[in-house]
C-alpha cells in the first residue's frame, strides 16, 4: 500500500513538472505596438534564433540598405533594428539629462528619447549636444560606419514639454578625420511644439558611402536660457 501511494505522489509530481512551464509569465509579458510588417520580422528573428549580435559596421552592404527601405537610428529603446549609439557627448555634456528609455507619450511603439538640458554651462562651453556613433565613441579615428547609398532623407519625430524650445541644429555626418563623414546635412534652428512634428533632413545629393554620425542635435544656453526639455522619436533613414 505504501509502495502505491509513493508511486501516486511521484506521479503527480511529475505531471506538476511538465505543466507548470506550460503555465504563468503570460501576465508579466510586454506586448510591442508594432506595424505587421517589422512584427513578422522580428518573430522570425526569434525562430531562427536572432541573438542581437551584429556584423562588423565594414560588412554593411549599400543593396542592404536600400532594400531595407528604413533604415533606424532610433525605433523603440533596445530594439533590434537601431543603428549608432549616443555616445559622442559634446560641449558642457554635465548639462545634459538622457532618457533612450521615456514612456511618457511617445510618438510610436513603447518609447521615445527625452533629453533634459539644464543650461548650466558645466563645462563653460554654452552649448551641448550628442552624436549617434557608428560605432561607438567614434570621432573619425577608427574604421566603421555604414553606406547608406539610396537613402534620399532622415525623418524623427520631436516635441517641447512646453513649447518654444530652441534646437540650435539636427543634423548627420559631419564627423572629421583619418575615417571622416562623407557628407553633412542638416536643419535648424528648430522651435518646437508640444505636439509631435515630423521633420526632415534631404539628403538626394549627398554622398551616403560612408556615415559614421547617424544622428546629432545641438541646443545653446543663448537660445534656451531656462534649459529646454524636448522629445525625440522614430530616428530614420529613407
Amino acid at each position: 500500500m505504501r509502495g502505491k501511494k509513493t508511486f501516486l505522489i511521484l506521479s503527480i509530481c511529475a505531471a506538476l513538472a511538465i505543466a507548470l512551464p506550460l503555465t504563468g509569465c503570460g501576465e508579466g509579458k510586454d506586448t510591442l505596438n508594432l506595424p505587421e510588417g517589422e512584427m513578422k520580422q522580428l518573430n522570425s528573428a526569434g525562430k531562427t534564433g536572432f541573438s542581437g549580435s551584429k556584423k562588423a559596421f565594414a560588412e554593411k552592404k549599400p543593396s542592404e540598405a536600400q532594400a531595407s527601405k528604413k533604415f533606424y537610428v532610433y525605433a523603440d529603446r533596445g530594439y533590434f533594428k537601431n543603428h549608432f549609439v549616443p555616445s559622442g557627448w559634446m560641449g558642457d555634456h554635465g548639462d545634459i539629462n538622457f532618457n533612450d528609455g521615456c514612456r511618457e507619450n511617445p510618438y510610436s511603439r513603447r518609447t521615445c528619447i527625452r533629453i533634459n538640458y539644464s543650461a548650466k554651462r558645466k563645462q563653460g562651453a554654452g552649448w551641448a549636444g550628442i552624436y549617434w556613433q557608428g560605432p561607438a565613441n567614434n570621432w573619425g579615428n577608427i574604421p566603421g560606419g555604414y553606406d547608406l547609398t539610396g537613402a534620399e532623407k532622415l525623418s524623427f519625430y520631436a516635441r517641447g514639454e512646453k513649447g518654444g524650445e530652441v534646437i540650435t541644429e539636427f543634423k548627420m555626418g559631419g564627423i572629421q578625420g583619418e575615417f571622416s563623414d562623407s557628407t553633412s546635412a542638416s536643419i535648424g534652428p528648430v522651435v518646437l511644439t508640444p505636439e509631435w512634428e515630423k521633420y526632415t533632413i534631404d539628403l538626394k545629393n549627398e554622398d551616403l558611402s560612408h556615415v559614421i554620425g547617424g544622428f546629432a542635435f545641438v541646443v545653446s544656453e543663448m537660445e534656451n536660457p531656462d534649459g529646454a526639455v524636448f522629445c525625440i522619436d522614430e530616428i530614420k533613414y529613407e
